[in-house]
């Protein structure tokens, strides 16, 4: 019963691989539709985060095995000119889901930015269309808050909630974890009734910086962990894959591509965000399916291209005012706009914007580039000087509506804490009338490096590296919001929070950036005790609903003795969103201050129930159950909270305590003896002199 299928399947694949053209293959050979436009067949967009065009087997790579993706591509459509608008994650996949341009959609950078619900998305327009539509995305990036979620049915961002103050780096989720959920809702959509076409977006996050790929692929890849990172997401993507490409599967349009590429040193650029160079704007592209005739073509393609490929296929009619134009069409090659614009957002530097047109890249900036992609793809010879006509000609094709600068809204400290965890720089920038060399992201390449290096060391624990290289950054740039901020993070994990807060003062009438450094001088006085001065500090963002701004107010009314405003304001922050982990963990350290015991274990456990990695959650919740249910519970709580993070000081110290006083020796002796050694004596003084007497005593 399955020879004469899979014989006529062959028949078919043949026909159509013998109806077109293969490398180097134009428009206008054979890249039309063999099977009707208009069926409802189901759809997987997948977009893998920060990867590079040349950095996949089937774009020419070969040190990478990327098996699932090159059969893929194999067999379907390889667009080997393509190309991103913006270099940063929000942005790209807001110009992948709408087919729009930034400056269209209105989604400038990675924070500060929402997508208004005036502008139409993919997901959008096939739900209307009868599609059961799911996303599951890999990092905060592409949080449900900027508005990309709507049309999805599902939208799946359960990553990490809330943040260790200890940790620089936030957890993400592993492609593996995203694939998983993603799988399960294909699966269960079969059996659905009534039956719906599937449209699925899956977001992988994996090849994104800091590199460190799971086993195997972190021995394979010892000497180029970025590598590692590309194959491992390429193995996470199987279970969903293989399936469809085996015919397992209902028909489907497949569509793969990355938000934008990686710097890996070239022009000195490390991860990207700062330059718009072909290894952060050329991005890979492949379109499969039924309908779609395979081979390699040159044309130059573009994210917004995606969308009217899709609705084309699907035989669906395109919205007004898209730039972009199907694939699987012929029509004439179009120009192609891109930004990148972070370092004039966040550093108050020269925005970067710039025109692809037939191979020739315009770069407008203060000392403005010229290339020619097809004989200098490592735009290593810049022609600015040499073709003014072309200067001309691509300068006058910026758009007029790309009109500089645009509008920033406000950025919580959350935000700020989780974006510059993946690399990101996070501000509100300035806006000059005139923007010179000095101000050209070339001639700050050097700045650039040391602000990575300083991220570098801090995650590294060197602590004393990072606040030297950030004074030196400081020195060099005073206005850099972002080079004081990091010098008081080192600072206050040295226990020098006195500089902490000097340093913070200090680039109030320095930095482009005042507003969010005032903030951050806010949250730094809370967490010292100042409660009074930090009431001061935070009291008039209060309006602002920030989330990060309210948890650290109310913390701060706490401790300026006002425990009723502060459980006020926490609860009002939860109201709007319940599924805020910190605020659940302020608010239960408030009422455990006001001695609301069992109030504050719940919401201690409610804290951790979303995010069972929070030291400071663990630390007072054994509190709490010490008083409430008795030693036992407690001591499991202050465990997990100093292995969370040995700076945990209290916990070691209670654990040390409670366990002496039940005749466990080796338990107390351990605690104490970390205790002792590692607990900063001007906070710990008399504490420490407590603990040695008591080692002394059970024989320390």
């Amino acid at each position: 019963m399955r020879r004469p299928l899979a014989v006529s399947l062959a028949l078919l694949v043949l026909l159509t691989v013998l109806g077109c053209r293969g490398e180097g293959g134009s428009a206008g050979d054979g890249v039309g539709i063999s099977s009707r436009p208009g069926e409802a067949v189901d759809v997987i967009l997948i977009t893998i985060d920060t990867l590079r065009a040349d950095s996949v087997g089937f774009m020419g790579n070969r040190d990478v095995s990327t098996p699932v993706l090159d059969q893929l591509a194999a067999a379907g459509r390889v667009y080997t000119n393509a190309h991103a608008h913006n270099v940063v994650t929000l942005p790209s996949h807001t110009n992948i889901l709408t087919g729009r341009y930034p400056f269209q959609h209105g989604v400038r950078d990675n924070s500060g930015f929402t997508l208004p619900e005036t502008v139409p998305t993919l997901a959008g327009l096939l739900k209307q269309a009868g599609y059961a539509t799911a996303a599951f995305v890999g990092a905060y990036p592409l949080d449900s808050r900027y508005g990309l979620g709507r049309g999805f049915d599902v939208y799946d961002d359960d990553y990490p909630r809330g943040s260790n103050p200890s940790e620089f780096a936030m957890a993400e989720r592993r492609g593996d974890q995203v694939i998983a959920p993603a799988l399960a809702w294909w699966q269960s959509q079969k059996g659905s009734e009534p039956k719906k076409p599937r449209f699925l977006w899956v977001h992988l996050y994996d090849p994104h910086a800091s590199y460190d790929p799971p086993e195997p692929f972190k021995s394979r890849y010892a000497a180029k962990p970025y590598l590692g990172e590309i194959a491992a997401s390429d193995s996470f993507l199987a279970p969903l894959l293989e399936p469809v490409l085996e015919g397992k599967e209902t028909p489907a349009l497949v569509v793969v591509t990355a938000d934008h590429g990686e710097g890996l040193g070239d022009h000195g650029e490390l991860t990207h965000g700062l330059f718009a160079y072909e290894a952060t704007l050329h991005v890979p592209l492949v379109v499969w399916g039924a309908g779609v005739s395979p081979g390699r073509d040159d044309r130059w393609a573009r994210h917004v291209d995606i969308v009217p490929t899709v609705l084309g296929r699907l035989g669906m009619d395109l919205p007004d005012g898209l730039p972009g134009r199907s694939l699987l069409e012929a029509p004439a090659d179009g120009d192609s706009y891109f930004e990148a614009l972070s370092t004039n957002l966040n550093r108050g530097w020269a925005p970067l914007r710039g025109v692809i047109r037939a191979g020739s890249k315009w770069i407008e900036l203060p000392v403005p580039e010229l290339y020619d992609l097809p004989k200098d793809p490592g735009e290593q010879k810049n022609l600015a000087d040499q073709e003014r006509r072309t200067v001309a000609a691509l300068r006058g094709a910026l758009p007029e509506e790309a009109i500089w600068p645009p509008r920033k809204g406000n950025v919580s400290p959350e935000e700020e804490r989780r974006l510059r965890s993946l690399g990101y720089s996070v501000g509100s920038g300035s806006s000059k009338a005139v923007y010179t060399a000095d101000d050209d992201p070339k001639n700050l390449i050097g700045v650039d490096r040391k602000l990575h290096q300083v991220v570098d060391f801090y995650s590294r624990g060197n602590y004393e590296g990072a606040v030297r290289l950030a004074r030196e950054v400081i020195a060099e740039r005073p206005e850099l919001a972002e080079a004081y901020e990091h010098a008081a993070l080192a600072l206050r994990q040295l226990e020098r929070h006195a500089e902490a807060i000097e340093v913070l003062r200090s680039g109030l009438g320095q930095a482009v950036d005042g507003e969010l450094l005032r903030r951050h001088l806010g949250m730094a006085l809370a967490e010292t005790g100042r409660g009074a001065e930090a009431v001061e500090i935070l009291q008039p963002f209060a309006e602002t609903g920030d989330s990060a701004t309210l948890a650290a107010l109310g913390i701060a009314l706490s401790d300026a003795g006002r425990h009723a405003e502060g459980e006020q304001v926490l609860r009002k922050l939860l109201a709007q969103d319940d599924s805020d982990p910190k605020a659940h963990e302020n608010l239960g350290i408030v009422l455990l201050r006001m001695t609301r015991t069992a109030e504050a274990r719940d919401q201690l456990k409610r804290a951790i129930a979303l995010n069972d990695r929070l030291p400071i959650a663990w630390n007072t919740l054994g509190v709490a159950l010490f008083q409430l249910e008795g030693p036992e519970a407690a001591l499991g709580a202050w465990r997990k909270a100093y292995e969370l993070d040995p700076k945990q000081y209290d916990a070691l110290y209670n654990t040390g305590l409670v366990a002496a006083s039940l005749g466990r020796r080796d338990e107390a002796r351990a605690a104490l003896a970390q205790f002792a050694r590692t607990a900063p004596p001007q906070r710990f003084e008399a504490d420490i002199r407590k603990a040695q007497a008591i080692l002394q005593e059970i024989g320390g």
